[in-house]
């Protein structure tokens, strides 16, 4: 009798992993799925930076293992990125450090700071990792409630006062997955303010920094004057540049933080493929406003669905960051049930609001990182299954649970 480890015995399946199930079983039940549920830009990855890697995949010099903390090339090539997007100063050596995606970044630094019954600041909603990273490093997460009457945005005087003083470490991400929320930098220095005062270190996720709309910018932390003695900012190439598959990021920031997270790193993984690296630098240096073109793509993409909701009567907060619209569902549906009955009615997947913690339920996720024919035959079912007259008497057979 094999027996699991008591720390991922209490963990919940991984929400994206079962909508995956789902869509595949509905596939094979003939369906035409519509997929808006996990967030992979569409849009392929820059030529320039694909040839970067052809031609550095063929430097024999690049076969061998990559150092642990990554190139200095690229460690530079983050630091003059973070100079040019957010006039922040970085060391390349002490203040930066490359990630095999920000994802692992996220979790390694959890290993590296959180001992069993540490308290974890976690946004809810907000994405899964930051609660299952907390979960098995046996800390203890604790929900910052982020609510449609705050815009989605902490207040931090309703966190109660001992619960404050013994956290540890707190997540935070904006723009914002899963509700598309941005921060001001006021925001950010409102957040700093209250992480010094309770000694808290700032994981800050700032993976959609380049997908905003409506003319917002989205900050650094680390622009925050003191921000840098207490927080460690992590991003990726993955949505910035059409990069997922390639599996690197950075975190940059304190470096006593980064040196932490160096550690662990060097015990649990072997660092970055060294033409992957070089293929970002390439990214990083010269395609600096490719973002802008992705940017156009997204807002129309956003646009569409807000206005076919709009057109249903569904009142939405219009999101400013990320490629996804945080949707109510309707009266007397929990997320999880009208996720499976869009699935199962339309073949239309979704991700259920809860997936993303308690505060997430009443919501469902769209992605509009897909096809524009495929997003528009996507709002087309919905639309006409909606204006339907039965559809209320409908209960769905699917679980998402």
């Amino acid at each position: 009798m094999i027996k699991r480890a008591k720390r991922i015995e209490n963990l919940p399946p991984y929400l994206f992993a079962r909508i995956d199930q789902l869509k595949e079983e509905a596939i094979k039940r003939g369906i035409d799925v519509i997929s808006l549920g996990i967030g992979d830009p569409d849009q392929p990855t820059p030529m320039p930076v694909v040839q970067k890697l052809c031609e550095e995949a063929l430097n024999p010099e690049n076969h061998r293992y990559p150092s642990y903390e990554g190139l200095l090339e690229y460690r530079k090539a983050v630091a003059d990125w973070y100079k040019y997007r957010f006039n922040v100063e970085l060391d390349p050596k002490r203040e930066v450090l490359s990630l095999i995606g920000s994802k692992e970044g996220l979790v390694h630094m959890i290993w590296g700071l959180v001992d069993k019954g540490d308290i974890v600041l976690c946004p809810d909603p907000g994405y899964p990792v930051y609660r299952i990273s907390t979960l098995l490093a046996e800390g203890e997460p604790y929900s910052i409630p982020l609510k449609i009457e705050n815009r989605f945005l902490p207040k931090w005087e309703d966190i109660p006062s001992d619960i404050a003083k013994r956290a540890k470490v707190m997540f935070l991400n904006y723009p914002s997955n899963p509700t598309g929320a941005v921060i001001d930098k006021k925001g950010l220095e409102e957040a700093v303010r209250f992480a010094k005062e309770y000694d808290i270190v700032i994981l800050y996720d700032n993976a959609y920094s380049e997908i905003t709309f409506d003319g917002f910018v989205a900050p650094s932390i680390l622009e925050v004057d003191g921000a840098k003695d207490i927080a460690v900012e992590f991003s990726s190439l993955s949505k910035t540049f059409n990069m997922t598959g390639w599996r690197i990021g950075y975190a940059v920031g304190n470096a006593d933080l980064i040196s932490i997270l160096s550690t662990v790193k060097t015990n649990v993984d072997s660092g970055v493929f060294q033409a992957i690296q070089y293929a970002a630098i390439e990214a990083l240096n010269n395609l600096r406003d490719f973002p802008k073109e992705s940017v156009k793509i997204y807002q129309k993409r956003r646009d569409m669905v807000l206005d076919a909701f709009k057109g249903m009567g569904v009142d939405i907060l219009p999101p400013k960051g990320t490629f996804y619209v945080w949707v109510p569902v309707p009266e007397g549906f929990t997320s999880t049930d009208f996720a499976a009955f869009l699935l199962e009615e339309i073949g239309v997947l979704v991700v259920p609001g809860i997936g993303y913690g308690e505060y997430g339920e009443g919501y469902i996720r769209i992605s509009t990182t897909i096809n524009e024919n495929r997003l528009i035959e996507a709002l087309k079912r919905v639309k006409e299954f909606f204006g339907r007259d039965d559809w209320k008497s409908k209960k769905p057979s699917l679980l998402l649970k």
